[in-house]
């Protein structure tokens, strides 16, 4: 790929796949009907999930583990407060 095609803001190569497919389409597609921490915590898990080999590498999967322990720690709270 040659540096001076590649849109860094619009459409970076870390946010796509070898077909195509964004990382924005499929975050928009797995958040709907979430809200506020739901929606954010795993539109931040999917975005490293599938960036981190072509970006941050430990880096990332760091990342996703927090957010992914900051989600159950939210979902196991909203659980308790039902009860």
């Amino acid at each position: 790929m040659d540096e001076e095609k590649i849109d860094y803001v619009n459409h970076p190569p870390h946010y796509q796949s070898k077909k195509g497919m964004e990382v924005i389409d499929v975050i928009e597609a797995f958040t709907e009907g979430l809200e506020g921490v739901e929606a954010t915590d795993t539109g931040n898990i999917i975005k490293y999930i599938c960036r981190w080999k072509k970006k941050n590498g430990i880096e990332d999967l760091k990342k996703i583990e927090w957010y992914l322990k900051h989600l159950i720690k939210h979902v196991e709270k909203k659980e308790k407060s039902k009860k």
